[in-house]
C-alpha cells in the first residue's frame, strides 16, 4: 500500500531529525552489517540500555529501523525503503540545476 502523499513530508522531516544525532548514526551503520539484539548495540556503543532506548525508539518512529522480538530479546534491522524515501527526496535537488530567478516584487 503506498504512502498517502499528506505524510511523506512528516516521514522526510522525521528522517532527518533521526539523522541529527551522532549515537543514532552509529546504530543505522552497525545494523548495516546485520540485525543486532538491544545488548549487541549497548556493548558496541558503550551505552546503557535506558539511553540506547530513546535513540532507537527515535529511529523507529522515523520508520528508519524495523524491530522483531524474539523471546526476551529486542532486534533490530534497516528499514531500507525509508531510506530510499529520502534519497529521493534529496536526489529531486540535484536535478534542478537551473533555478529561476525570482520575479521583481
Amino acid at each position: 500500500m503506498p504512502t498517502p502523499p499528506a505524510t511523506i513530508p512528516h516521514l522526510i522531516a522525521e528522517g532527518f531529525h533521526a539523522l541529527s544525532d551522532p549515537i543514532r548514526i552509529r546504530v543505522l551503520e552497525l545494523l548495516r552489517q546485520q540485525e543486532l539484539c538491544v545488548c549487541d548495540l549497548c556493548d558496541a556503543l558503550e551505552v546503557n540500555q535506558s539511553k540506547l532506548s530513546f535513540h532507537l525508539k527515535t529511529l523507529k518512529e522515523a520508520g528508519l529501523v524495523h524491530s522483531r522480538q524474539e523471546g526476551r530479546w529486542i532486534y533490530y534491522s534497516l528499514n531500507v525503503a525509508q531510506f530510499s524515501v529520502l534519497e529521493e527526496y534529496l536526489a529531486g535537488f540535484s536535478h534542478n540545476i537551473l533555478i529561476s530567478p525570482a520575479r521583481p516584487c
